[in-house]
Formats: C-alpha cells, sequence, structure tokens
C-alpha cells in the first residue's frame, strides 16, 4: 500500500483524514480557504491559519483513466480512475482522489464509464488506511 508523503504544512489535513474529518487549512485572518495547505496566505500574506470542516461534497471538476505503462503497484490495479473533485462550499479547493464504489474499495472498484465531469460525489474514508476516497452521491 503507498501512503502519501506528509509535510509540515499538511500533516494536519492528514490527521484530520484518519480521525474521518475532511478539514481544509483556512487563514485565520481573511477567513480564505486554501489547499494545497503552506504557511503564507496567497491573498492577504498573513502566516495565521486554522483548519475547517468541509461538508466533503463536491463534484468532478476533472478526471483521467490511466492504463500501462504504469508504476508496477499501480499498473495491476489499472485501468482506474483519478478524480478532481471541486468542493461544494470551498470552490476553490480541488482535491485529487479516487471515485469507489464503497468505502474502503479498491481503486478500480467502479466502471470508469461511470466517471462523468459534474457528477456529485461525497468523501469517504478508508476504514483501514484513513484516506479519502470518493463515492457518487446518492439522489
Amino acid at each position: 500500500m503507498l501512503e502519501p508523503l506528509v509535510d509540515t504544512d499538511g500533516a494536519p489535513f492528514w490527521q484530520y483524514a484518519a480521525q474521518g474529518e475532511l478539514r481544509v487549512q483556512t487563514c485565520a485572518d481573511c477567513g480564505e480557504p486554501r489547499f494545497p495547505p503552506r504557511p503564507c496566505c496567497p491573498h492577504c500574506q498573513s502566516f495565521a491559519s486554522e483548519w475547517r470542516p468541509v461538508s466533503g461534497r463536491g463534484r468532478i471538476w476533472s478526471y483521467v483513466v490511466p492504463h500501462p505503462p504504469l508504476l508496477p503497484d499501480y499498473a495491476e490495479r489499472a485501468p482506474y480512475n483519478v478524480i478532481l473533485v471541486e468542493l461544494a462550499d470551498a470552490p476553490r479547493i480541488r482535491l485529487v482522489g479516487n471515485l469507489v464504489r464503497e468505502a474502503g474499495a479498491p481503486l478500480d472498484s467502479l466502471d470508469p464509464d461511470r466517471v462523468r465531469v459534474g457528477a456529485r460525489v461525497q468523501v469517504v474514508f478508508d476504514p483501514a488506511t484513513g484516506l479519502p476516497q470518493w463515492i457518487l452521491e446518492r439522489s
């Protein structure tokens, strides 16, 4: 299992995810959310920040379906999807992930033909790893 590379600025994101919470770094002075996490606000240049919860709802802004040749750890799972999710309550924030059938399902658990730009999605967390994944929102 590949694990995310965790740096000092992004560590809280992964800590909250391990607890089943989706939070984004937000400027404590101007209130602007930002991702990826970084020390300074790109809007007001403040170094004050906090981690605010977001709903975990969004829409697929873009996606790709990689096919071999790929890195060996991924080649046997292909084809699978990689989606870019625009968050509903922070539309300037876009998170990369995978659309799966259910929490904890493997990368290739959903037929790539079901992925559509604009589809509404909801975050779930893999119970084994705590990593965020995405599922299609139920209407």
